[in-house]
């Protein structure tokens, strides 16, 4: 059933639903009194846009957009090459050095190639203001991807969610772990990742999950 339904289709009554507008509202008002908002218009939805509803084998949810200038790219934890990299997602290098053979730490952070593999890189909230992080956490982004894993819960089965830190284990509860699996650590931050993420091993894990169901496992290595 998946195969013949798209984001456009699952989400077009959402778009059209008071909060929503009133969101687009806020980030265009915004902009127009002069505050920087990232990431750009055309990379808000980046991330639904190159991980196809059909294709998804794993969700990663981050919290809210990098707030530095050219950072943001749609894509949680992910930055635009030539960015460098930030300290959250050179954790996450570090771990997949430790726990995939044959990964070396990139001299970039774009992770494109995991997003059109099938892992849908979702940030809780999609936009954020220069230099403020979380400046965007109470205009009703949170409903709309609350909605989005709510969808991927109903259509699909043997979703892996990989839930980092408290902003991303607040999905859970729209998860039917019945239907999908749960691997939830600390965030991969510096503050956070000797709490749990260090040593999670969730990359193997998530693909030994999908060799199990037959799919196909992500290559990591960018």
């Amino acid at each position: 059933m998946t195969n013949i339904i798209n984001w456009n289709n699952l989400l077009k009554n959402e778009l059209k639903k008071d909060y929503f507008k009133k969101i687009i509202k806020f980030i265009k008002n915004r902009k127009s009194g002069g505050h920087e908002v990232y990431p750009n218009n055309n990379r808000i939805f980046y991330a639904l846009n190159t991980t196809k509803f059909n294709k998804v084998k794993i969700v990663i949810i981050g919290q809210d957009p990098y707030h530095n200038p050219k950072q943001a790219d749609g894509l949680a934890f992910s930055v635009n090459k030539g960015i460098k990299i930030p300290l959250s997602l050179f954790n996450i290098f570090k771990e997949l050095k430790n726990n995939v053979n044959n990964f070396v730490i990139p001299n970039h952070g774009n992770l494109h190639s995991w997003a059109v593999q099938g892992v849908l890189l979702l940030n809780s909230i999609l936009t954020v203001e220069k230099n403020k992080p979380l400046s965007h956490s109470h205009i009703g982004w949170e409903l709309f991807t609350n909605k989005i894993v709510k969808i991927l819960d109903f259509y699909h089965n043997g979703l892996i969610f990989l839930l980092w830190g408290n902003f991303a284990k607040k999905k859970i509860k729209h998860i039917n772990r019945n239907k999908h699996f749960i691997l939830a650590t600390s965030h991969p931050s510096p503050y956070s990742a000797n709490l749990g993420f260090f040593g999670c091993k969730h990359f193997t894990i998530a693909n030994n999950i999908l060799i199990k169901q037959n799919k196909k496992p992500i290559n990591w290595i960018i």
